[in-house]
């Protein structure tokens, strides 16, 4: 059989394999630990930190998908950003992009400043020397999220894969808003990817995980080796719960694209509106690398608030659908304020630097109808727009009354029979 498409290994992963009771779905297999055939013989399972069934599936369909030999299913997505790590020393230096995830962004610089784990370089991957700052390092480890956290820019893996082989530096990917359906960074030269599971991999934000896919076995072996002794593996219900999520992820993925693109329209249209961040603009900066690069331009955009940052709390409260919450990805549509939510960890300098402003908003969005969606921000903004109202009344109120008073004060003075001399 050919190469199978990504809808096809997500749905039919595990099923009809059970050699047990010839059950359709895969079974959960919950236990802790597993009885041995006999003294110093154990089986391919032993204790379910180490392996354990149903994460073993998810952990091989994910490879699958991402084109990559081994995968490591983990608890977070942050423990698979930490288990990526074990790859460094403190003698080498790990390189960052500057507008990446608050979470990580916190982790790699705790990690270099804190414990000396590693030396660390942030680079803005949108300027035209970023290639220079890198070479003038030698990296162990190149760090790249494309699209980009929350303003979506996009970096070309290719290049950064190309100039990482010349310095013989491994090239991690985070390609957790995008998901292996939309964006395969192996393909494109990386040596490891990096998902939250949590997102649009499971979709259904009712478990927290992730997974890092190695494209050589001998980088697979060594981080798996790491995730068992660190004890970092994810829970087989937890995996269990994300396999299922994932047989949806293709069907779910082109539904909440096609609403994307209506409300990215709408947005670019709004006198509310300063400025939109979507690949899928043409204006956008890296929309041609990420035509090139990707299947898709995800379902994540970006927007600034053409209003004062004191508005902010009567447009998310004029919200029914967007829920003002963490995360991303799931069937349900999300707003997010990625100063105090997502990126809150960074500092005003670091955030500033990133271009994350104070009226920025995030929208993850979901499955439902867009002209829902889309009225659902319009009733938003239309609540800004009178509360703007209101204030500029407000503003020109005082004015006006004082002439009224000083009118009132001429027309005295006119009707005073005790002045009609001066008249």
């Amino acid at each position: 059989m050919s190469k199978r498409h990504a809808a096809t290994i997500a749905a039919r992963a595990g099923i009809a394999q059970d050699s047990a009771h010839a059950a359709v779905t895969p079974p959960l297999y919950l236990t802790s630990t597993y009885e041995l055939k006999a003294f110093k013989q154990p089986g391919p399972y032993d204790y379910s930190r180490s392996n354990n069934p149903t994460r073993d599936l998810l952990a091989e369909t994910l490879a699958e998908l991402e084109g990559g030999v081994k995968a490591i299913v983990t608890s977070t997505g942050m423990s698979a950003c930490l288990l990526a790590l074990q790859l460094l020393t403190p003698d080498d230096t790990l390189v960052i992009p500057h507008d990446c995830y608050g979470g990580s962004y916190r982790l790699f610089v705790n990690l270099a400043q804190r414990k000396r784990a590693f030396k660390l370089l942030v680079v803005n991957f949108q300027q035209a020397d970023w290639a220079e700052q890198i070479r003038a390092v030698k990296p162990k480890m190149i760090w790249l999220e494309t699209p980009s956290n929350p303003l979506l820019q996009i970096t070309d893996v290719r290049a950064v894969c190309d100039l990482a082989k010349a310095l013989q530096a491994l090239v991690v990917v985070d390609n957790t808003f995008l998901s292996p359906v939309l964006q395969q960074p192996l393909a494109l030269g990386a040596d490891i990817v990096v998902h939250s599971t949590t997102k649009y991999i499971n979709g259904h934000s009712d478990i927290v995980g992730g997974v890092l896919i190695a494209k050589s076995q001998q980088l697979g072996d060594e981080l798996k080796w790491w995730a068992n002794c660190l004890g970092i593996t994810g829970a087989p219900f937890d995996s269990y719960m994300t396999l299922r999520g994932l047989r949806t992820l293709e069907p779910r993925l082109r539904l909440q694209q096609d609403n994307t693109a209506r409300l990215v329209d709408f947005l670019a249209k709004q006198p509310l509106v300063a400025k939109v961040y979507y690949p899928g603009l043409p204006q956008h900066p890296g929309h041609a690398i990420a035509k090139a690069q990707q299947s898709g331009f995800g379902a994540m955009c970006s927007f600034d608030l053409a209003a004062d940052e004191s508005l902010l709390p009567v447009f998310f409260s004029a919200l029914r659908l967007f829920t003002l919450a963490q995360s991303l990805g799931g069937i349900e549509s999300l707003v997010c304020h990625p100063g105090s939510m997502t990126h809150a960890s960074m500092d005003a300098a670091a955030q500033k630097t990133a271009g994350i402003g104070p009226t920025l908003i995030r929208l993850s969005v979901g499955i439902e109808n867009a002209d829902d969606l889309l009225a659902d921000l319009q009733q938003a903004f239309n609540a800004v727009a009178q509360h703007n109202q209101q204030n500029h009344q407000q503003q020109l109120n005082p004015q006006a009354d004082r002439l009224k008073q000083q009118n009132e004060q001429q027309q005295q003075f006119r009707l005073n029979p005790a002045l009609s001399a001066f008249w």
